[in-house]
């Protein structure tokens, strides 16, 4: 039997979540707890390109979160 390949790391699939999510071009993306499993610099990242998003494609972006730091970002 054969191992299962090595899983990418959360921020690589929160991103990759990101993409599918944004695929169709839609005009509002909801988040659920967009950085809830990624260490502080990669959840970062995460905020910082949902942002760019917002500004670079007029692009509603709804975030539930329990994060306090997080929700401090919002608009």
């Amino acid at each position: 039997m054969w191992p299962w390949p090595a899983l990418p790391a959360a921020a690589s699939r929160q991103r990759v979540a990101i993409a599918r999510a944004l695929a169709n071009s839609p005009r509002i993306l909801l988040a659920d707890e967009p950085t809830g499993r990624l260490d502080s610099a990669s959840g970062r990242r995460i905020l910082d390109l949902l942002e760019k998003l917002r500004e670079e494609r007029a692009l509603t972006v709804i975030v539930v979160t329990n994060d306090r730091d997080v929700a401090a970002r919002a608009n």
